[in-house]
């Protein structure tokens, strides 16, 4: 009898499959979540509750719920008037743009005030909305599942700094692993302890992580999740000029994160706030968000930090899915629900799927799911006109908050669509992002881009006529085998496209053959 497929099974098979049915989400309401936080209480809603779901509005109301509660042990009044306030004004919005389920949540400052549960009662009162205070176990849960919707398939440490505490637990691939820890690090305190002087506050912060992170503890790879991590990663791709200038997947060696977290940390005032990269509302806290990643890695020293813009408000929707769901795969799904509602024709890009799976034998998944994704967006320009096209939509692609990848997957996907769009490869808008492919994986999307282009050529987007043709690539000749009957009747301009593919994979020689017989 066969084995009936294990958990560990299941997680090596995450299905890649497109789905222009699924892609169309009409039977998907929008989704909302107002996350009330110990600095902020923020709205977000979202196109729907799905595997790539993708923020449709996005506002906070600066509350600061966590300011003076370690000496009061009660949330001051203004901040509980504006929290209520802010609340009610995001129901209003929600209902409006046509939400049918919303969620409240709220975490350390709500849990520990004297007053949290009066507060809750109040926003209930007030708004209609059930708040679910989290526990500092459930914090870490979700912060860890944001995590683990957002990247493919990540392992290592998860750190979640808020406004009043830090969670730390394990992604180990599919599932949060069993050791966690919540910690009252958050901007707020942090910033109460600096103000007590940088000594005093190290002494103080290193102390509390021996005693709660032992050496075990740490992974290669630490994952920051939280507004303040998202700040830093943002000041520090101003100041090196990252060639992506995206949060999600912005990764940095341990060593240099720590550095310029230093570096943050002896800066005035007024010159934090004219540091390039740090926002009017941020410059305030990333001094705490610095200093306690700062004392992180020193405590963990992983070999990089991974930047996360998914985080517990994600893991909270995501946990939600079913299994089914919680694994198809985020850049897949995010990839078909932008592109195949644009395309002219939606089917044809799992026609493309097909047809280009033999064009680099020995593919590993991790390529795979780039392959089909480019598939997925390959006609989203088709509206454009024709000498924007390549250039448009390389620079969108290069921004578009994609989830399930790194920069690098990013840029190889940007790139091929501009080669599908016939881009020349030394175009000046690849640069400098470019730079982060090696010259293997430029030609890949080259091929790949190329490949596509000739597809669309020769079949007009029509299914049937690429049923109808097999690309054959030899050592010394590229070869487009058609049916008689799919043959176009003036093949010049898709011989200038084969050619194209040629000169993408090096060989000098290319022909159009008509194959008697096939299908």
């Amino acid at each position: 009898m066969a084995r009936e497929p294990s958990r560990k099974d299941a997680a090596l098979q995450r299905p890649l499959d497109l789905n222009p049915e699924r892609a169309g989400r009409a039977d998907r309401a929008p989704y909302a979540i107002v996350d009330i936080g110990s600095n902020s209480v923020r709205l977000v809603v979202y196109d729907q509750l799905g595997r790539a779901p993708l923020p449709r509005f996005n506002e906070k109301s600066l509350c600061r719920l966590g300011e003076g509660l370690a000496q009061t042990g009660a949330i001051q009044p203004d901040g509980f008037r504006r929290t209520v306030q802010a609340a009610r004004r995001f129901r209003a919005i929600a209902e409006a743009m046509g939400v049918t389920r919303i969620e409240a949540t709220a975490t350390e400052a709500i849990r520990r005030a004297s007053n949290g549960g009066e507060l809750a009662a109040a926003i209930t009162a007030e708004s209609g909305l059930a708040v679910r205070i989290l526990s500092g176990a459930e914090e870490a849960r979700f912060a860890t599942l944001g995590v683990i919707s957002g990247f493919f398939r990540p392992v290592g440490l998860v750190g979640d700094m808020g406004g009043g505490s830090l969670e730390i637990a394990e992604a180990l691939d599919d599932r949060v692993g069993e050791r966690w820890v919540s910690l009252p690090l958050g901007a707020l305190p942090v910033e109460a302890l600096l103000a007590e002087g940088l000594a005093e506050a190290k002494r103080r912060v290193d102390a509390m992580l021996r005693e709660n992170l032992p050496s075990e503890f740490a992974k290669p790879t630490f994952y920051a999740v939280g507004g303040g991590w998202r700040a830093f990663a943002k000041a520090h791709m101003e100041t090196v000029g990252a060639p992506v200038r995206v949060v999600h997947g912005y990764t940095l060696a341990a060593t240099e994160a720590r550095g310029f977290a230093k570096m943050l940390l002896r800066l005035s005032p007024a010159k934090l706030a004219a540091t390039p990269g740090v926002a009017e509302r941020r410059a305030r806290t990333l001094p705490a968000a610095a200093f306690t990643l700062d004392r992180v890695l020193k405590r963990l020293a992983p070999e990089r930090v991974v930047f996360s813009a998914l985080g517990l408000r994600e893991g909270f929707l995501y946990a939600q899915l079913d299994e089914a769901e919680r694994y198809l795969d985020p850049l897949v799904e995010g990839a078909q629900l932008v592109g195949l509602p644009l395309a002219r024709v939606p089917d044809f890009a799992l026609a493309l799927v097909a047809w280009t799976a033999d064009l680099f034998p020995g593919e590993a998944p991790a390529q795979t799911r780039l392959r089909v994704a480019v598939c997925a967006l390959s006609d989203i320009a088709w509206r454009d006109h024709p000498d924007l096209r390549a250039e448009e939509s390389f620079r969108r692609l290069l921004q578009f908050p994609f989830i399930g990848v790194d920069h690098a997957e990013r840029v190889f996907v940007a790139a091929a669509i501009h080669a599908r769009y016939a881009g020349r490869l030394d175009a000046p808008c690849l640069s400098p992002a470019i730079g982060l492919l090696s010259p293997a994986l430029r030609r890949r999307a080259q091929i790949l881009g190329r490949a596509i282009l000739l597809a669309y050529r020769f079949s007009g987007g029509a299914p049937a006529m690429l049923a109808g043709a097999h690309l054959r690539i030899e050592a010394d000749c590229v070869r487009l085998e058609v049916a008689a009957a799919a043959r176009a009747p003036d093949s010049e301009v898709v011989g200038d496209r084969l050619r194209l593919l040629a000169a993408a994979l090096g060989v000098k020689r290319s022909e159009i053959v008509v194959v008697e017989g096939a299908k």
